[in-house]
């Protein structure tokens, strides 16, 4: 299980260039198509429990929400592939725990528009923490609004390289800087947002936004392109909502 989840990890993301004709965000490829490119595809379309959702008619509970333990990091690296940019993690970075497992922090990678909508409204952007605890994965979401520009932002867009690169990052980073300071969040089960498309996630979405510029924005879509899947049917699934 450790391996075919290893395997996987690309897709949590963004996955590599041997893939990249096979599926994106547009034209033959586009999200609506991914259950037709290649069987390993299937769920894409036919999964019950498909990511990302639309974050509505939220149920309140308690607990529900994982402990992260974020905080300064360094040795961490930038990939830029056909459908992104993923910042990889070096082991034991960062950590989350939920329902008594701990997660280790794989990667982060970001979404433009955001994929997750909450109660029908988009943003501009999102990204997603990937952990793993070996048998399944544990994705954190934080959405951004327009406003102020952030600093971690403007020093993660610098370091994209061309397509096919993957290239150390030589400044610490704090990723507490892209969390909120209100954890009130989203818990739901659901799949990665890129093909395979498997239903083996344990969504966190924290429901208070950060802020970026329109500028910032706008020079992430024109380095790396419109990236979000559509929210997808939330069939016989709960959303919970743990302040």
């Amino acid at each position: 299980m450790k391996y075919m989840l290893a395997g996987l990890l690309g897709a949590a993301g963004t996955l590599g260039a041997a893939q990249a004709d096979e599926w994106g965000y547009e034209g033959a490829g586009a999200p609506e198509n991914w259950g037709q490119l290649a069987p390993e595809y299937a769920v894409c379309s036919a999964g019950t429990q498909q990511s990302p959702i639309d974050l509505t008619q939220a149920l309140p509970s308690d607990g529900v929400k994982p402990v992260l333990s974020f905080g300064e990091i360094s040795g961490f690296e930038a990939e830029r592939n056909a459908h992104g940019v993923t910042y990889h993690m070096p082991s034991g970075a960062a950590q989350l725990e939920l329902n008594g497992d701990t997660y280790d922090l794989l990667q982060f990678h970001f979404h433009a528009a955001s994929e997750h909508h909450v109660d029908g409204a988009s943003f501009p952007l999102e990204v997603h923490f990937v952990t793993s605890n070996g048998t399944g994965l544990a994705v954190v979401g934080v959405l951004f609004e327009t406003g102020a520009a952030n600093a971690t932002v403007d020093a993660l867009w610098s370091a994209i390289g061309e397509p096919g690169e993957r290239q150390s990052i030589d400044t610490s980073l704090d990723l507490t800087s892209l969390l909120p300071a209100d954890q009130t969040a989203y818990r739901y089960e659901g799949s990665l947002t890129t093909p395979p498309c498997s239903e083996i996630v344990s969504w966190t979405v924290f429901t208070s936004p950060l802020t970026v510029s329109q500028e910032q924005v706008d020079a992430f879509v024109s380095l790396v392109g419109e990236n979000a899947r559509p929210p997808q049917p939330l069939n016989r699934r709960y959303v919970l909502l743990d302040d």
